[in-house]
């Protein structure tokens, strides 16, 4: 129904981000907060009378930890869950936990200074919310001083100036794939990446997660596939067989120096809200490699990566999108169709096949 409100369930043990949580939620017309509990078991009495459309969970909380909570609620009633914990504070292997146990997205919070990060990025923090209410879950596997507008919505262009029409590529034999992911993607990635041969083309991914996050999740993806795969470094080089994953907080490039391909990994603002992002790789793709790329474009909310995607198309890329069906988020691959960029529109199961 149109005027349905998103019914939320905040589970937290600080008294501070449940109020602050609540008070963020409430202030959206399209939000309504269910209840605030203060760990998993008093969630689960209010659950009993009513479900939510969407659980915004902690980690570490008495009684039952937040990852107890979630494999209990997928494995019994799967509902989408959004994680807002200090993760960056306790390691990259609790992200991968949750990523892996069917949490659909991730907030970090820091330890000190919540009340003011929570509402310094409420507006992200809303987006990812909805987004994850509508969450598609059967495609998943698995302080004062701070201002209180949102930052800018920027493009590519705050890291890398657009194509020039009319610019010849050099004749190249190499080829790469970019590839672009968000909400659901760690689940979509490992997917395809499995699917590679030993000596596909070289890859280089840009999958919105938060620093220090990224290593951990190469790793994984290293151990389970016959390509290599690690956290991208400045300067290191494109090669067939091999990955490469932007690491949290920094936007990757690709270029091109005597006869080679290399990443450049940099700081620089938000870009479409993300660091890394999509956006940036793809355009530097666009004017490094022209027709001999290929740019994948998967399941995630938001449009980082369409505008990118359609310089590939451009330049001459073949450009793929994950279709709806098999997309935990429609909103990148659909934002990339809507501008005319994609040349084929393929299940997840289908990618790793055109890619080879």
């Amino acid at each position: 129904m149109a005027n349905h409100k998103i019914k939320a369930l905040i589970v937290d043990d600080s008294a501070v981000v449940r109020q602050v949580l609540s008070e963020i939620l409430r202030g959206d017309p399209a939000m309504e907060v269910l209840a605030a509990a203060a760990d998993p078991l008093i969630a689960m009495q209010y659950m009993q009378k009513t479900w939510p459309d969407v659980i915004v969970l902690d980690l570490e909380m008495p009684r039952m930890d937040g990852l107890t909570f979630l494999r209990k609620i997928m494995a019994e009633h799967p509902t989408p869950v959004v994680i807002c914990s200090t993760l960056a504070e306790k390691g990259a292997q609790v992200t991968i936990q949750v990523l892996s146990a069917g949490a659909v997205d991730i907030v970090t919070k820091p330890k000190m200074g919540v009340q003011g990060f929570l509402y310094a990025n409420r507006v992200t923090l809303l987006d990812t919310i909805k987004a994850a209410a509508k969450a598609n879950l059967k495609n998943l596997r698995r302080s004062p001083e701070v201002p209180l507008s949102p930052p800018p919505k920027l493009s590519a262009d705050a890291i890398l100036a657009a194509p020039r029409p009319g610019v010849n590529l050099h004749q190249r034999t190499d080829r790469i794939i970019g590839m672009g992911a968000s909400t659901g993607g760690t689940q979509a990635l490992e997917q395809v990446l499995k699917s590679l041969p030993a000596d596909a083309p070289g890859i280089v991914i840009v999958q919105h997660m938060p620093a220090g996050f990224t290593k951990a999740f190469a790793d994984r993806l290293n151990s389970l596939c016959r390509i290599a795969v690690k956290e991208a470094e400045n300067n290191d080089k494109i090669r067939r067989g091999r990955a490469l994953i932007a690491p949290g907080d920094r936007h990757m490039l690709l270029r091109y120096v005597a006869g080679e391909y290399y990443v450049e990994v940099k700081e620089g603002p938000l870009i479409n809200r993300h660091r890394p992002s999509v956006d940036v790789l793809f355009r530097s793709i666009a004017q490094c490699a022209g027709a001999n790329a290929v740019g994948v474009i998967m399941t995630g909310m938001g449009d980082d990566g369409a505008r990118g995607l359609e310089e590939m198309h451009n330049a001459g890329a073949v450009s793929i999108a994950q279709d709806e069906a098999s997309c935990v988020v429609y909103g990148m691959p659909k934002e990339a169709i809507k501008r005319g960029a994609v040349d084929k529109i393929l299940p997840l199961e289908a990618i790793a096949e055109h890619l080879v």
